[in-house]
């Protein structure tokens, strides 16, 4: 919680999530949700820990991809103080081989990474029929 308008401008670019005053009841119940979707196989989201295990550094998703032509998509946060301190560019490098060596895609799409956000959320759009949002 001490990254929100960190993580709100470069995971998500929303005010949905994370937000101030998040109860522990709504954190558990997104918790639920990401393993029941886990255990369906239908995504799948990794904490990054400390080598210790006792504090999370971020955090990696793997995802169907709602655009055609991409296999996948993958997404990830650090912390604003792992940011600062160069952990996301190192992260980013080791997700991109991890996937392309261990995951079955052939395409995956890194939104705000290696698809900028404006290109992404058009094709998001265009695959579901909607016009893209504006930017500003």
């Amino acid at each position: 919680m001490s990254s929100i308008a960190h993580l709100q401008k470069t995971f998500t670019r929303s005010t949905q999530w994370p937000h101030p005053g998040i109860s522990e009841a709504d954190a558990m119940r997104d918790m639920e949700a990401e393993e029941a979707r886990f255990r369906k196989r239908e995504s799948f989201a990794y904490a990054v820990l400390t080598p210790d295990g006792s504090r999370e550094l971020g955090c990696v998703y793997v995802a169907p991809s709602p655009v055609q032509g991409y296999d996948a998509v993958v997404r990830m946060w650090v912390t604003q103080a792992q940011y600062d301190a160069g952990f996301d560019a190192r992260l980013y490098e080791w997700v991109v081989g991890w996937v392309r060596t261990e995951w079955p895609f052939g395409n995956v799409a890194y939104p705000g990474r290696a698809i900028d956000w404006a290109t992404w959320d058009a094709l998001v759009a265009r695959s579901k029929g909607k016009t893209p949002p504006a930017e500003g």
